[in-house]
């Protein structure tokens, strides 16, 4: 196989064109939800000792990154770049996400500038005015009704879901086009609820549909498994129980980690599809695979932890540093970092080699099992026998749903 590299170049130039900046602003919540991967189930975090976090930190990664945005010409003639913040509860430390924002508007830099947050939207009626003003997109927090929502608790136990509905509802009479256009709905699948209880509350009280995801697999601590699995419930479970309801819409549908696998299949099977115009002029023969469906470095976000820790993205285990912001210091070395990332595809290059899968892999490295050590294991190899099975039960799923290809091959160009 011609596992190809990535190095310091790659860096700078994800750097340079960089998307997303999102800032753990604090570890500390108001709420004590019983699935949360940074709770009692989960390993792979810092300690949460309800932290906030310092602008002087965020000054220091701003000022790196404007430097890097003024001297360089980017991919795009004006890049879009998100500022977003994340906790713990973001709104919880709102003097930082105000100061942040009035800076990052001072410096006047050389592209579109948009800001998110990811909420639970107990504190959005004290806050409202300034979201709404400064147009901040956000994803709140609702696992449907009541019931539904029944493991998102506060301190005392106490389900949150009055306060949280009252605060949308609020939100939405108040600024209702600043609603419709900048707010959205994260809802996580239990066993409390069902996607399509969770589509027709969120799409009958709000008109959205919103993003449906399972409770993490990753990084399940070995005396919890039992407990995980009791709260669990896959997509494809829930859709079974639904799939042809007509009250679900295409999106839904499409989010179906079955309908995903058959647009991943035909995405990497076709061979007509091009990310770019360039790529239609490329042979592809010549260029470097790099194994793992791996994001490289900062190529979609760069996370900064409320301890000052740079990771690719929120959801890799806080040992995967890739550098630190602390007091008057920000280390980032690119060459290091393409190093490691270099280390751990040689950990997997015999492992890809021989995958029937590889081609459509999604495998993130940092989520392998025992990728620190010398055998890593992947639970997304395939081999020839495994592989013939995936790919009759992609086509037989395409064939089951009438008009679904066109719809997978409009969602690829869509993307």
């Amino acid at each position: 196989m011609n596992t190809g590299r990535i190095s310091e170049n790659d860096i700078r130039h994800n750097l340079i064109n960089l998307s997303q900046i999102v800032f753990e602003v604090t570890d500390d919540c108001n709420l004590n939800c019983y699935y949360c991967t940074y709770g009692d189930l989960y390993y792979g975090y810092d300690k949460r000792e309800a932290r906030y976090m310092k602008f002087r930190d965020a000054k220091l990664i701003i000022d790196y990154l404007a430097e890097f945005w003024r001297n360089n010409t980017t991919d795009a003639e004006t890049p879009l770049t998100y500022f977003g913040f994340y906790g713990g509860e973001p709104l919880l430390n709102m003097p930082f996400i105000m100061e942040v924002v009035e800076y990052v508007e001072s410096l006047h830099l050389p592209r579109k500038i948009e800001y998110s947050m990811t909420t639970n939207a107990i504190l959005i009626d004290r806050y409202m005015s300034f979201l709404a003003e400064k147009n901040i997109h956000l994803l709140i927090s609702l696992d449907g009704d009541r019931d539904a929502h029944g493991y998102r608790v506060d301190k005392g136990g106490r389900n949150s879901f009055d306060r949280v509905i009252s605060n949308v509802r609020a939100l939405q009479e108040k600024y209702p086009i600043y609603f419709k256009n900048n707010i959205n709905f994260n809802s996580v699948l239990h066993n409390r609820n069902s996607v399509e209880g969770i589509f027709n509350f969120i799409n009958n009280e709000f008109g959205k549909s919103p993003q449906i995801s399972e409770l993490s697999d990753t990084g399940i601590k070995k005396d919890k498994v039992e407990q995980f699995h009791k709260a669990y419930q896959s997509k494809i479970e829930s859709l079974q129980k639904s799939e042809n309801n007509n009250s679900l819409s295409d999106k839904v549908f499409l989010d179906n980690p079955s309908t995903y696998r058959a647009k991943i299949y035909i995405q990497s099977q076709s061979q007509n599809v091009y990310k770019y115009y360039d790529d239609l002029f490329i042979d592809n023969t010549t260029i470097n695979y790099i194994p793992t469906g791996t994001c490289i470095p900062f190529s979609r976000k760069m996370f900064v932890t409320v301890n000052g820790k740079i990771l690719q993205c929120e959801r890799i285990r806080q040992n995967f540093t890739l550098g630190i912001v602390t007091g008057n210091s920000f280390e980032l070395d690119l060459k290091a970092i393409a190093e490691n990332y270099n280390h751990y595809l040689d950990k997997m290059q015999q492992l890809c080699s021989i995958c029937h899968n590889k081609s459509s892999c999604l495998q993130c490295l940092f989520h392998i099992d025992k990728i620190e050590s010398s055998k890593p294991i992947c639970k997304s190899f395939m081999n020839k026998q495994e592989f013939i099975r995936y790919q009759y039960n992609c086509l037989k799923y395409i064939k089951k749903h009438q008009g679904l290809y066109r719809k997978l091959v409009t969602s690829i160009m869509d993307d």
